[in-house]
């Protein structure tokens, strides 16, 4: 197609992953206050009546608003995200559809495959990090002294929680991606397990990073479950190699290299006695001469 069709395609895969995250959110606006409370609650909160003195080094927290405008800002992110969460099969199956048309036909299939098994990933990721949430928030507001007591803002809590939830299950997303690009062609499981040191090392790195908890506990329980799934991908990429050798020996070479040639000579079978050639008639200067002027014959150099 045209660059033209390409960025109108784009548009309208765009176009329905916004309606689906939208429909999602509109219903997920109903239950706001349901999913308020289930974020929030891995915040260990003091219960009622506590005083500020008993609300000291780190043993529990007071949930508050601290702007007019915080109410608003928190139900509009927790809904966005239930949508974003609720409507994942829609927007992953859209973005591998706009890039299924460039694969051959019978590889337009792992499309239905792909959104079948990001949904899930993703949605585990996102658990993951509910499960994490509580002793990550536990680790960090013991480090608060007796001298001072703990107020958190709703909106913090809330931000809280929808980066561990994002950060966990787009990460969760990374051996699905391996797996993809093996499939497609891109990239070989040999050189997938080559990269298993680099790989390591980067998601230890990116989960200090990314995690917004900045714990080791955060770190160890986004990077673990990563790295235990990158090695599930070079297993099934290589078992996909393989089978994919068995029915093409010729499909792992690129456009630009040649195939290997066997020089082995092989005997020429005996089909029969072969006449000697027989010998040319021996010619006098004078026929050749003739030759040469009606065009036929022998040049001088024969």
């Amino acid at each position: 197609m045209p660059l033209a069709e390409h960025l109108r395609e784009l548009r309208n895969r765009l176009a329905k992953a916004v309606l689906a995250i939208t429909v999602v959110s509109v219903v997920a606006a109903f239950f706001s206050q349901q999913l308020m409370d289930f974020l929030a609650a891995p915040v260990p909160k003091c219960p009622e009546g506590t005083s500020i003195a008993d609300n000291t080094g780190g043993r529990c927290a007071v949930l508050a608003y601290q702007t007019v405008l915080s109410p608003f800002t928190s139900t509009v992110k927790v809904v966005l995200l239930a949508g974003v969460i609720g409507s994942a099969p829609v927007w992953l199956y859209q973005l591998w559809a706009f890039v299924a048309p460039g694969l051959h036909r019978h590889e337009k299939r792992y499309a239905y495959y792909f959104a079948g098994a990001a949904a899930p990933l993703f949605l585990a990721g996102a658990y993951l990090a509910y499960l994490v949430m509580p002793l990550s928030i536990s680790v960090l507001i013991s480090i608060t002294p007796e001298v001072a007591s703990n107020f958190l803002s709703l909106d913090d809590v809330l931000d809280f929680a929808t980066r561990m939830v994002l950060v966990f299950g787009l990460a969760f997303e990374l051996p699905l991606l391996l797996i993809t690009l093996n499939v497609a062609g891109v990239v070989t499981g040999r050189r997938m397990a080559g990269w298993w040191r680099g790989v390591v090392m980067g998601i230890f790195v990116f989960g200090a990073v990314a995690t917004p908890s900045t714990d080791p506990l955060g770190m160890l329980a986004l990077a673990v479950p990563i790295i235990a799934l990158y090695f599930i991908a070079v297993g099934f990429s290589l078992f996909n190699d393989r089978r994919r050798r068995k029915g093409d020996p010729d499909a792992e070479l690129s456009d630009d290299e040649a195939a290997p040639l066997d020089l082995t000579p092989e005997p020429v079978p005996a089909v029969g006695r072969i006449p000697a050639p027989s010998a040319l008639p021996e010619q006098t200067d004078g026929d050749r001469a003739a030759q040469r002027q009606l065009g036929a014959g022998y040049d001088d150099v024969t």
